[in-house]
């Protein structure tokens, strides 16, 4: 099979910056049929791929890309959704480039075969095509349920309902998705996306019921009464967190969960359509050198901001954020101010923020993350001036779930503390993954978490009998 252009890979099309920022739709716009195809026959089929190992939802990615290669879409598709029930949003947001692609052998003398690019590809090929349903299977006679609907919470129950079980999953709010929809903006991750990843995992038999706070409008044990004999856990990490300087009370300072549910989950950047407001000034910091501090630099410019600016504390070396995120951020106008550290807010007569007081940091050692620790420079305070700022430093465990559980072991952050292979918790019965375990981590990770948690609920039902 000829395998051109052996070392390079393709540019995925995208719209251009003068269109993309005036609106909130998608931004990449995925691979063409001819070089989707073309890029899978550069993959070298290894013997012992090392791709797969990469690959926390366990696809076999070898496979799709040779069926892929050879034409055969639909074949395709299909050995990704043996493992993989999210691959559309899979395709668009997982880390790809520092999980299976950083595995491939091409990636050591050339560059690494484009395995989400062919992922999201294959997805939305088959969305216009039409998703068919999968085959039914046997009822096992058991009731999980799933507490949270977001990407640990799909997976979970998509993998149990592929096995037999009746899986309910119950969500606090009034969509499904979780993070996936109220954290993630629409230019990243179309919710039309989601609702379709959503509607594929229902299909397997799952079922979804919403607005249901676990913990307020049902307790645990109410489900166990209503026959539930396991438990996953799934709430995510959405409490917000900030820097606890002088001046936070003013008015204009957001969480980032606050800026990036409202203009995501509430549409406030199509108000008064949707009732849901948002106040953007002319100039906007962002705290933080995450993804979610990008996708919140990248909304406050779509949202109308003329300056956007994002303020790290290292260098863009040590941003956690996707390369790829941060790189359409600058391309959209944002300006990082690295190697700088807020200290205080500064606001007006009538309590809105006007300035952050800064210092500059230099590197040190490394700290327990790997990466070097900043350290002030006594005296090089300076002030930014801002009329809004969003604060993105990360997320806590959301407590109204794990409040009401007693007995349920958190660890010293406030997290569950669960078994990292079966996700198994304190409790019998009750297994946990995703950011409620973790922290904030990526969107795949807390989706391996999930199919881990789902072997082991299996198991645990079987021995149960």
């Amino acid at each position: 099979m000829p395998r051109a252009n052996f070392l390079g890979r393709p540019k995925m099309p995208g719209r251009s910056v003068a269109d993309r920022t005036k609106d909130f739709d998608e931004v990449p716009l995925g691979l063409s049929p001819e070089q989707a195809i073309e890029e899978a026959q550069r993959c070298l089929q290894c013997r012992k791929p090392k791709c797969v190992k990469g690959c926390p939802v366990e696809i076999d990615i070898p496979a799709f890309i040779g069926l892929l290669a050879e034409g055969k879409l639909d074949q395709a598709i299909a050995k990704i959704k043996e493992k993989n029930s999210l691959p559309a949003i899979c395709g668009r947001v997982c880390p790809q480039e520092t999980q299976c692609e950083q595995e491939c052998i091409l990636g050591k003398k050339g560059e690494p075969v484009a395995i989400g690019y062919l992922e999201r590809f294959l997805a939305d090929y088959e969305r216009e095509q039409g998703v068919k349903p999968p085959p039914s299977v046997s009822s096992q006679g058991k009731k999980v349920a799933v507490i949270g609907s977001g990407p640990a919470g799909l997976t979970c129950a998509g993998d149990l309902a592929k096995m037999g079980y009746a899986v309910t999953i119950f969500e606090a709010l009034h969509a499904p998705g979780g993070v996936l929809v109220y954290g993630i903006p629409e230019f990243r991750l179309p919710k039309s996306i989601v609702l379709q990843e959503v509607d594929y995992v229902k299909s397997l038999g799952v079922e979804l019921e919403l607005s249901v706070v676990v913990g307020k409008t049902i307790t645990l044990d109410d489900l166990r009464d209503e026959g539930f004999a396991a438990f996953f856990v799934g709430t995510g990490a959405g409490l917000p967190s900030f820097l606890n300087l002088p001046g936070e009370n003013l008015n204009g300072i957001y969480s980032a969960n606050e800026f990036l549910t409202r203009s995501n989950l509430m549409r406030a950047y199509r108000f008064p359509e949707y009732d849901t407001p948002i106040k953007i000034g002319r100039r906007v910091a962002v705290i933080g050198g995450g993804n979610v501090a990008m996708d919140s630099a990248r909304t406050a410019i779509r949202l109308g901001a003329e300056e956007v600016c994002l303020v790290y504390r290292r260098t863009k070396k040590e941003m956690p954020a996707r390369v790829e995120e941060v790189e359409r951020a600058e391309e959209e106008g944002v300006n990082c101010i690295i190697l700088t550290n807020p200290v205080r807010y500064q606001g007006d007569e009538n309590g809105w923020i006007t300035g952050i007081e800064c210092i500059q940091m230099e590197l040190g050692e490394p700290d327990e993350s790997g990466r070097r620790r900043p350290i002030p420079i006594p005296g090089s305070e300076f002030v930014i001036p801002i009329d809004t700022v969003v604060v993105a430093i990360g997320q806590g465990p959301n407590p109204v779930f794990l409040d009401s559980v007693p007995g349920l072991k958190l660890n010293r952050w406030g997290y569950i503390e669960s078994d990292p292979e079966t996700g198994a918790t304190s409790i019998p019965g009750v297994f946990a993954g995703g950011d409620i375990v973790t922290g904030a981590a990526t969107v795949i990770s807390a989706m391996g978490a999930g199919k881990k948690s789902a072997r082991a609920i299996a198991r645990y039902l079987q021995n149960s009998e």
